[in-house]
């Protein structure tokens, strides 16, 4: 179910009704239900893999520390295996299985062999690799001795499967959502108004900016040598509008849903294009993911405790998983592996240069702030070339055009700064006062303004209608 869609503007709702009318636990039954027919409303078939991982992790949980307790942990990574292979077993066959069939067929075929592997045309599941990585978090953190497992089983199932950040996050961890889910909520007055400003300023980012940006994306990428270099820039920077407005405006219609349920989701962006580095970048976008790879990954991989050349390694590596994370495609191992290049030339930089303590503030200090933010802000918009192109064919295409750079009238670029400024009147105030909520504390002329003026952005734009979220696909 689109969150974009007039079916969840009648599901949310009728939620809501119903929700503030019942007691606790029965809250968190009617949740479960209504996040299983959210799943559900796509294509039920699927809602046998949550299921799935929702038994098999909420029976490991209990495993794990029943091993603790009766001090039998040699059978805690037992339960473990378990738990990676069940979960990862299932994302590897409906994401990677064809992929892998292609890449070794076209391997083989540079050798002058064949192979009679079946291609199975596996439609992937929405959100699998979000809700999987979400519930291994809750495996691996009680193997580590960081958290207890819940007996009760429609509280896990609830943390598996919370329908507003089920589909594409954040990845919450069972530390933060789980409590909420085990007690009472009170719904105030402060987070009934923070889930509907969230709401509203999630359906501008995605219907008014995504949308708008994607629909002249589309027509860059569905033919990259009709256009000149210039207007291949402009394209690129049209995406990197649309899968920011996209994916952050999920987000915040994600946590806007879940505050007026009474929940607090953990924030999944902070105005990433407003990084002076690539590691900062990664500190600001898809949070809940750099910090899931973080701590489950490269700090699993040994982090940066085995010397300097260990550590170019261990990033590369989390880097360019992070890319197959998001898609079976070269494209993005490729994005990955730009992102663990990134990310290990800025670590070497800062070892020979590292930071100095009480640098004047002057004009050359700004002047080089100014410098490392567009710096970023290229570097960042480069990758998405990789990220957008649905194949390698589009990708050389598009890159041969870049090299034809000549400065041709183009009206998208008048759509280019009209977007860019819309993303800028929402995050500059936020930034300045580092608060995602400043505009609360406006006077209540100026949110009538904010009110109006989204309603009339929402209803006139000309984006693609109910165009679905860019991280479904993931």
């Amino acid at each position: 179910m689109l969150f974009n869609s007039l079916d969840y503007a009648i599901f949310l709702p009728i939620v809501l009704f119903l929700y503030y009318r019942l007691q606790f636990r029965q809250q968190n039954l009617l949740l479960l239900l209504a996040s299983y027919v959210f799943y559900g409303f796509w294509d039920v078939r699927f809602l046998s893999l949550i299921f799935i991982s929702t038994i098999v992790d909420y029976g490991v949980g209990l495993w794990l520390f029943h091993c603790d307790q009766t001090d039998r942990k040699h059978f805690k990574k037992l339960g473990v295996i378990i738990s990676l292979t069940t979960n990862l077993g299932i994302l590897g066959f409906f994401k990677y299985f064809d992929f892998f069939v292609q890449s070794a067929d076209s391997l083989l075929s540079t050798f002058g062999l064949s192979t009679s592997l079946p291609v199975l045309n596996i439609i992937l599941p929405v959100g699998i690799s979000f809700y999987t990585f979400q519930t291994l978090s809750y495996t691996l953190d009680i193997y580590r001795g960081k958290l207890e497992p819940t007996k009760n089983l429609v509280d896990f199932a609830l943390f598996v499967g919370f329908f507003p950040q089920l589909v594409a996050g954040p990845i919450e961890r069972a530390a933060n959502l789980l409590p909420q889910i085990q007690k009472p909520r009170v719904v105030s007055q402060d987070c009934f108004y923070k889930g509907v400003y969230l709401i509203i300023t999630g359906l501008v980012r995605k219907v008014v900016i995504a949308d708008t940006a994607g629909a002249i994306v589309d027509t860059y990428f569905a033919n990259p040598g009709n256009f000149t270099g210039f207007q291949l820039t402009i394209g690129l920077l049209l995406y990197g509008l649309q899968i920011y407005g996209d994916f952050a405006g999920y987000s915040n219609i994600a946590r806007g849903s879940a505050y007026l349920l009474g929940f607090e989701l953990m924030r999944n962006f902070k105005h990433p294009y407003f990084s002076k580095n690539m590691t900062e970048f990664w500190h600001r976008w898809h949070i809940s993911l750099s910090g899931w790879l973080r701590d489950y990954l490269y700090i699993s991989l040994g982090g940066n405790r085995k010397g300097r050349v260990r550590t170019y390694i261990n990033l590369m590596t989390t880097m360019l998983l992070g890319g197959l994370w998001h898609g079976a495609n070269w494209n993005f191992v490729f994005w990955g592996f730009l992102h663990g290049l990134y990310l290990v030339v800025h670590k070497f930089y800062r070892q020979v240069f590292p930071y100095k303590d009480n640098v004047q503030k002057g004009f050359f200090y700004y002047s080089t702030q100014i410098l490392s933010l567009g710096f970023t802000l290229c570097l960042a918009n480069f990758t998405w070339l990789f990220f957008r192109s649905t194949d390698i064919q589009t990708t050389q295409k598009y890159l041969a055009g870049l090299t034809h750079f000549r400065i041709e009238p183009t009206g998208s670029i008048f759509t280019l700064l009209f977007l860019t400024l819309l993303v800028l009147l929402i995050d500059i105030p936020q930034t300045i006062n580092d608060n995602e909520f400043t505009f609360l504390r406006f006077p209540v002329f100026w949110k009538i303004i904010f009110a109006c003026a989204a309603l009339l952005l929402l209803f006139f734009s000309g984006g693609g209608g109910n165009a679905p979220f860019i991280y479904f696909q993931f």
